[in-house]
């Protein structure tokens, strides 16, 4: 089945929505509160930023993991061995960042953190009463005032013919948080895998915002909502010689929600924050 692409504003947009993302892990909205023009200008600010050697001044911290990451320390995704070619920033609330980005940055987190718990509100009303008895606690609640809720801006560098043999943008992988909220990208490569096994292109007419679903919301529904692979690939053309910006919003819980038996959502994270080699 296809990734559905929803009017967020239509009267069944909640229950298409939760569908799309049950049966692909994927979906897509339309018509949703985020102005593209902050979204592309952010891009243009971004890529600027990227371009500088002013990144050097906030590398990341190993610690709190807010900051600027360099292509040399990029995530391997779990299961294979080369990196992924991109650079990123970390943005916190309480963070580092560069002044001059701050209050961009900030409105844009603020947009898309109230946008993601609506739509957490809506995957609860439609998840089945013996799914949601396995909730630790309603799935809205395990964001309140959190302080995980991750903004990372991405730049995946034009391709010059250095590129380690095999590697791509980003290797297939599923995000770690419940769920993320992903602007269309100012370059097509986004990719998500079938249960049939195929990879399909997800859409992404800038203006659209594409959801997907996260391990921490699979594991805290005993695997009823999937987290799905996906991964970008690399450009062919006259493409290869452009940036990709890329702007997710990774909705986490507070440290300590239980999610599982297993897994508060603290101990999840760290395991695969170690997967990844990045702690």
């Amino acid at each position: 089945m296809n990734v559905l692409t929803v009017d967020y504003r239509a009267p069944d947009a909640a229950q298409r929505f939760t569908e799309s993302l049950r049966t692909t892990g994927f979906g897509v909205l339309t018509n949703h509160p985020i102005p593209k023009e902050l979204v592309q200008s952010i891009y243009d600010n971004w890529y600027r930023f990227f371009m500088s050697e002013q990144k050097q001044d906030f590398l990341f911290n190993r610690e709190t993991q807010d900051g600027y990451f360099p292509p040399s320390v990029s995530e391997v995704a779990k299961g294979h061995t080369q990196k992924d070619l991109k650079e990123y920033f970390h943005i916190y609330p309480w963070g580092q960042m560069p002044e001059e980005l701050k209050a961009q940055a900030m409105e844009y987190y603020r947009l898309a953190n109230d946008l993601a718990a609506e739509l957490l509100g809506w995957v609860e009303q439609h998840t089945p009463s013996d799914i949601a008895g396995h909730y630790s606690c309603p799935l809205s609640s395990m964001i309140d005032a959190s302080q995980k809720t991750l903004l990372r801006v991405l730049h995946y560098p034009p391709f010059d013919g250095t590129e380690e043999p095999g590697a791509i943008r980003a290797a297939a992988h599923e995000d770690i948080n419940l769920l993320t909220l992903l602007p269309a990208a100012n370059e097509p490569g986004l990719q998500v895998k079938g249960a049939d096994g195929e990879w399909m292109d997800v859409p992404c007419d800038f203006g659209t915002l594409i959801i997907n679903i996260g391990d921490m919301l699979q594991e805290a529904s005993h695997g009823y909502y999937p987290s799905t692979t996906h991964r970008v690939i690399n450009p062919t053309g006259g493409s290869a010689a452009k940036s990709r910006i890329s702007l997710p919003l990774f909705l986490h819980p507070r440290p300590e929600v239980v999610l599982s038996e297993r897994h508060t959502a603290d101990s999840y994270l760290l395991e695969r924050l170690r997967e990844l080699g990045v702690i």
